[in-house]
């Protein structure tokens, strides 16, 4: 599955968009400045209790948190 792919299915199983995700992640403290001071299991870990995102999914966002957009 490609990144766009899983970003896509994110969307339209949460409705929230990786922006959405980049804003929550800052009001959970996870992004300083823009940059994630938290290991990609933190942000996992929240994304799969939150948002029942599948561990794949979940890296995506991750992912797309650390700034990769394809």
């Amino acid at each position: 599955m490609s990144f766009q792919a899983y970003i896509d299915n994110i969307q339209k199983k949460t409705g929230k968009s990786p922006e959405d995700f980049k804003k929550l992640a800052e009001e959970k403290g996870f992004l300083a400045q823009g940059v994630l001071i938290v290991k990609a299991t933190e942000v996992t870990n929240w994304l799969k209790e939150e948002f029942e995102l599948g561990h794949g999914h979940a890296m995506a966002i991750y992912a797309s948190l650390k700034g990769k957009t394809s």
